[in-house]
């Protein structure tokens, strides 16, 4: 019990600090939680997605730009998060669309991947498809996850012929979860499906590529 008051007084225990110094500790807490689904992790991002202001918005287009995998994972986890309503949408895709086309490393891919998903905008669709194509399943997964988020309504038949070729893939899970896609039509994603249409506030942790 006292292990868990204490990252939460560290999250939220600061706010007699300058705003600046406030954010960076936060990060630095994030970045102390080496689990991609952590609770201290996830606590961050949810702090940030609250605050929800231009702040918080340069600091995780920073991270994205970061020479740390680490904190360019991060970045791209509270950019697709942050703010209710997404206020930040039209200048958050650019950022994400950018690391989509030119990130190497298959985590920080995968953690676009579940913010395209979380941000539901068809605009990431090309880069969707574009990494349904990648080498790494953990990779081909996040795009499975995203495509029926960003396919539209009806669905583009390009999404849609990326989900078919997904779920023949030769990785079980990303078959899996490609198949779930298409039985739902991409109108409501595979996501919604197990969580009751909760999918945005889980995190990613509900994917276990």
């Amino acid at each position: 019990m006292g292990e868990s008051e204490g990252p939460r007084h560290g999250v939220e225990g600061r706010h007699n600090e300058p705003a600046d110094e406030r954010l960076d500790q936060l990060i630095k807490i994030a970045l102390s939680d080496t689990d991609p689904d952590g609770p201290v992790r996830w606590q961050v991002i949810t702090v940030l997605r609250e605050r929800g202001d231009v702040e918080a918005f340069a600091l995780a287009r920073r991270l994205c730009a970061s020479e740390a995998t680490p904190e360019r994972v991060l970045g791209a986890d509270i950019l697709g998060e942050l703010g209710r309503g997404r206020p930040f949408m039209d200048r958050t895709l650019p950022v994400l669309r950018c690391l989509a086309a030119s990130e190497t490393d298959p985590r920080v891919l995968y953690a676009v991947l579940l913010a395209f998903g979380h941000l539901r905008d068809r605009r990431a669709l090309p880069s969707v498809i574009e990494l349904a194509e990648h080498t790494h399943p953990t990779v081909r997964y996040g795009a499975a996850y995203a495509l029926p988020h960003v396919m539209g309504d009806p669905p583009d038949p390009a999404g849609v012929a990326a989900l078919h070729r997904l779920a023949g893939d030769s990785d079980d899970d990303v078959a899996d979860w490609a198949s779930l896609g298409l039985t739902l039509g991409g109108g409501r994603s595979a996501a919604d499906a197990v969580t009751g249409g909760e999918g945005d506030d889980v995190g990613g942790q509900i994917l276990d590529p």
